[in-house]
């Protein structure tokens, strides 16, 4: 049996425009976290315990300092910044320096169990669709839940802008990175 995989749907909005919506909160920025080196998590993994986990090294927490000159650049210099549970997202969210990082458990890796995909995708999309009006939203997670809500495979630390309402197909307005 053969997959059938929908292209993403790309905006034609130059990155000015992509800009201004996240701005004014007609989008959010997603993003994969900075640079850990390896794949997946070693066998001991404890979601509580980081030394279980893959880290950030010094590269990825230079990456992850990079984004709060980058997004002043464009005009973001505090934003509501929401991370995945796991410590190389939250040490990535909180090495922004953009304002308090919250837990979000729907931005969590499924890489483990592919199975979780679809419902941890809606839930994300429930959770930001709730979020209301305030300072820019931005979202930490891992390749894997911004592949299954995007169908883009982004780099370590490469973000999406992705026009709201989220749906099950968003507008996808740029692909940025510091």
């Amino acid at each position: 049996m053969s997959a059938i995989f929908m292209a993403p749907r790309v905006s034609q909005a130059d990155d000015v425009s992509a800009w201004e919506a996240l701005r004014n909160g007609d989008a959010i920025l997603m993003m994969r976290h900075a640079l850990a080196p390896g794949t997946g998590d070693p066998a001991n993994f404890e979601l509580g315990d980081c030394s279980t986990q893959r880290n950030l090294n010094e590269t990825g927490h230079e990456q992850a300092q990079a984004w709060k000159p980058f997004l002043a650049e464009h005009g973001i210099t505090e934003a509501r910044v929401f991370s995945s549970q796991w410590c190389r997202c939250m040490d990535t969210a909180r090495g922004m320096s953009m304002g308090p990082v919250e837990p979000m458990p729907s931005l969590n890796s499924f890489f483990r169990d592919r199975s979780r995909a679809s419902e941890q995708t809606r839930q994300t999309i429930t959770n930001v669709n709730a979020l209301g009006g305030g300072a820019p939203v931005i979202l930490v997670s891992h390749q894997v839940n911004t592949t299954a809500l995007t169908g883009i495979f982004p780099s370590s630390n490469e973000g999406v802008i992705l026009a709201l309402p989220l749906s099950d197909s968003p507008e996808i307005l740029a692909r940025v990175s510091p």
